[in-house]
């Protein structure tokens, strides 16, 4: 199902309708999409089948028959990937006037020139470094471009590696050849006999290897957690290797060699039709080509929400609804700015799972702290990926004076929470903000997510109560109006789904929409079965995993199952009740995966104002289920087709563009 949703990437790498700078960004996404795939969920089942586990699947799979089965859908996309690179994106963008050349493309006198212009920088910075098994094999870092040469001299076969550098560019302009470029490794491979000199070259092939990131943060047994976070990042750059890609046309020497270094197998092996690694194309991205890209958009921002009017006097009046990256995350960075610098706030809290770098959140939690406010902040140190920046900002807001914790054993903290408590005239009044997404700028343009901005006591109350959770010893498991996980979460949807059965019953009228990242859980998949075979109608998008089958006869009939790939990720999760005819909606940080009902803190909030709840159904669900431009529909198999296109093809979050939450709902 994941490797459907990347397939899903790729088409959107060969989608005509996209502009070519962006379309080479999301053949990128598509590969270092597949590379966390492998680094982390097929390393996963890798440890599993070496160690013998006989634990299936819900569908009924062994570790061994999981990994043969992603190997048969993996290869062929990754030589679609291939095409899409070799006969569409480097064809239409020489055309557009991007041209990309091989050294061998290059006339004799442009070699000369540009080799008498770089040779110096090529010869300084690349490291070549021997490979002489058994007894050495170089390092070779995580998704890194290299070089592996074959050498002779004297009639002795030798092999090299050299390291592909990233300290230059990735393309360098051809002299005098306005919008021509040549790729930093065919500038190195071209200047080989100067860092082997006195052996004649024999090949050089590029390669690349992917390492197991899955590295497993044994808390319990930590006596610094800090100490073990770091041991863990260290560990990571060090994983087995599990994954080799080679150009195709290497010697059978050097790839065995490879082979034999890296400890892998044939089937561990990738023969790449044409170039290896796709990173460059983000740097392909940034050419100054403007009529290439998406339209540049201004997130919406209302002038009664501008810095003149303070944000708490708003939030007093009324639950205020945002919706990113269409309403500006601005809004978000005030609420926590105007905190820092408000003398009537007396103390904040926050989560902080990925929060980017730079952080103006950050900065304002350090600035609130130094002021003298109480600033208690759970920093999550487990954010896969995120472990090394999370733990720089955790030291800076101690330095600050902040109180930071990081978290209760064995769960990790995916919940979006802040909680600004402000002493008025009238006693002391606490204002909360729940989201869908991570409290990170540079994502916030790019990602959409849904926030609440809220001071209705018994949220605020639950919210109060979870930081006590999360930070002291406190056994909370009850919460007045918040779903959380790990306690009641998955009881309260599906309990919500068997209300709706009823309802239908009773009515003959019940409609369900989910929109989530992932739906896994088999108890919330189950209680959607047993909804579809009771008459509830019962819609569904979901972006990427989904072990859901929609559409099979005597099971799921009324499940209809939608996803949205487009400029924007999507990643607010929403979830809608017709509930008798009163509908109900909740937003939060919870997809329905195992892993985040029973293995971390999540939070979802119900929505109370009717225009909110309104505009949820009609803006941003139904409008991805009317998607046909940038939708995807699934069948029974779990195989996804584009939808059939109107007359007029819709695209939700082009309509989005105009129609945020705060320009809608005021």
């Amino acid at each position: 199902s994941w490797l459907e949703f990347n397939r899903r990437v790729l088409a959107e790498a060969e989608n005509p309708e996209n502009p070519l700078l962006e379309r080479g960004k999301f053949l990128a996404i598509f590969e270092s999409n597949l590379d966390e795939f492998v680094m982390v969920r097929v390393s996963g089942l890798i440890e599993q089948a070496e160690a013998g586990s006989a634990t299936l699947t819900p569908d009924g799979m062994t570790p061994h028959q999981q990994l043969e089965a992603i190997d048969r859908k993996a290869r062929p996309l990754r030589d679609r990937a291939a095409r899409v690179w070799a006969r569409q994106l480097r064809p239409e963008l020489a055309k557009a006037g991007i041209k990309i050349l091989r050294w061998s493309e290059l006339t004799k006198a442009t070699q000369v020139r540009m080799s008498s212009e770089h040779r110096a920088t090529i010869v300084s910075v690349c490291v070549p470094l021997m490979i002489a098994l058994p007894k050495t094999f170089p390092f070779i870092s995580n998704r890194s471009l290299n070089l592996i040469v074959e050498l002779e001299s004297k009639g002795e076969r030798r092999l090299a590696r050299v390291k592909v550098p990233t300290v230059i560019p990735a393309l360098y302009p051809v002299a005098g050849k306005q919008g021509q470029y040549v790729m930093t490794e065919d500038l190195v491979r071209a200047h080989l006999d100067h860092l082997f000199p006195g052996y004649e070259i024999i090949g050089s092939w590029l390669f690349r290897v992917v390492r197991d990131a899955e590295v497993e943060i044994k808390e319990l047994e930590a006596s610094d957690l800090i100490s073990m976070v770091e041991e863990t990042v260290r560990k990571r750059r060090f994983g087995a290797p599990i994954f080799l890609e080679v150009e195709q046309g290497i010697s059978d020497f050097a790839r065995k060699s490879l082979m034999e270094g890296l400890e892998l197998e044939e089937g561990d092996v990738y023969m790449s039709p044409n170039r290896v690694g796709y990173e460059f194309l983000w740097e392909v991205s940034r050419l100054p080509r403007p009529d290439l890209r998406f339209s540049p958009f201004t997130p919406y921002q209302p002038r009664e929400l501008a810095r003149t009017e303070p944000l708490f006097e708003r939030i007093r009046r009324g639950d205020v609804l945002v919706h990113h990256p269409f309403d500006s995350f601005d809004l978000v960075e005030r609420f926590v700015a105007s905190a820092a610098t408000d003398p009537k706030v007396i103390g904040i809290r926050m989560t902080l799972y990925r929060v980017g770098s730079p952080s103006p959140i950050v900065q304002s939690l350090m600035a609130a702290a130094e002021a003298g406010k109480q600033v208690a902040v759970m920093v999550e140190l487990k954010a896969r990926f995120d472990e090394s920046n999370n733990l720089e900002w955790s030291r800076a807001l101690e330095d600050a004076g902040a109180h930071v914790s990081f978290g209760v054993p064995e769960l990790k903290v995916h919940s979006k929470l802040c909680l600004v408590v402000r002493e008025e005239d009238d006693g002391i009044r606490s204002y909360a903000h729940v989201g869908t997404g991570n409290y990170n700028p540079f994502t916030a343009r790019l990602y959409t997510d849904l926030g609440l901005f809220t001071c209705h006591p018994d949220v605020t109350a639950d919210v109060t109560e979870m930081f006590n959770f999360l930070t002291g010893y406190s056994h909370q498991s009850e919460y007045r109006r918040l779903l959380v996980a790990p306690f009641s979460l998955r009881e309260s949807i599906i309990s919500r789904v068997h209300r709706e059965i009823e309802s239908t019953r009773q009515t003959g009228r019940g409609r369900i929409i989910f929109k989530l990242n992932s739906l896994v859980d088999p108890e919330v998949i189950d209680a959607l079965y047993e909804a579809s075979q009771a008459g509830v109608e019962v819609d569904l998008v979901v972006r990427g995993i989904c072990c859901l089958r929609p559409g099979v006869a005597g099971l799921s009939e009324n499940i209809r199952l939608r996803s949205v790939v487009g400029r924007f990720l999507e990643h607010s999760r929403v979830y809608w009740f017709s509930n008798g005819g009163v509908p109900e909606a909740l937003i939060g940080s919870a997809d329905m995966m195992r892993r985040n009902l029973d293995r971390r803190t999540e939070v979802l909030v119900p929505l109370t104002d009717p225009a909110q709840i309104d505009y949820l159904l009609t803006h941003v669900l139904e409008s991805a289920l009317r998607d046909d431009k940038k939708g995807w529909t699934a069948g029974p198999a779990g195989k996804y087709a584009r939808l059939e296109r109107s007359d007029s093809p819709f695209s939700s979050q082009e309509y989005l563009l105009d129609h945020s939450a705060l320009r809608m709902l005021g």
